[in-house]
């Protein structure tokens, strides 16, 4: 018997596929968070319509796509944030990195004060879960090559913004994964969906 109380959750799928095994672990981690009582909503990137180069960087705006507006209200309403996605040549799927470029602006995301080096930020009271695909085994993507998509999705980008803590959960290697390997990352996030939405 699960024992809940509502949550806000919304899960950003950065994989363009919706036939991926990040598209499966978004899907299993949503099934699992609702079944405990959690609201739960999805974006999938690669269904939205928008732009992702900020051609003007943050000199003049850039009217955001609706898609994108959807997804701005989606990430004031959530208390919890999860992000799905693949580490592609080491860092974040361009059409995820442009996602964030357009959306995670001032304004929104975080302010800048006047006359400081120092920043408000936007989106304190949300905490996020990683839940990252990748060809390399983790270790070698945490010893050798230093996990830079990581730290800049973590600390560059969404403690930046004041979204915090920040849990990260690795999958791999992908590559050459069984399906038994596939079937056991699945239960996990299955686990990791029902304690989100607190069974």
């Amino acid at each position: 018997m699960c024992i809940t109380m509502p949550r806000r959750i919304l899960i950003i799928l950065g994989q363009p596929s919706s036939n991926s095994l990040c598209a499966a672990l978004a899907r299993t981690y949503a099934d699992a968070a609702r079944h405990c009582g959690a609201e739960v909503r999805l974006l999938e990137l690669g269904k939205m319509v928008f732009d992702p180069i900020l051609h003007h960087g943050y000199e003049q705006p850039q009217p955001l796509e609706p898609d994108l507006l959807v997804a701005q209200a989606d990430i004031t309403w959530a208390q919890h944030l999860v992000w799905v996605y693949p580490i592609w040549w080491g860092g974040l799927p361009a059409l995820l990195k442009g996602f964030l470029d357009r959306i995670f602006l001032p304004g929104f995301a975080f302010k800048y004060r006047a006359n400081s080096a120092l920043w408000d930020r936007l989106l304190i009271g949300r905490s996020a879960e990683l839940l990252v695909t990748m060809d390399s085994p983790p270790w070698y993507y945490r010893w050798v090559q230093r996990q830079p998509g990581h730290r800049q999705m973590k600390q560059a980008i969404l403690e930046f913004s004041g979204i915090q803590p920040v849990r990260v959960h690795n999958f791999g290697p992908v590559v050459k994964s069984s399906d038994a390997m596939r079937a056991d990352w699945i239960k996990r996030v299955r686990m990791l969906g029902a304690r989100a939405g607190r069974c």
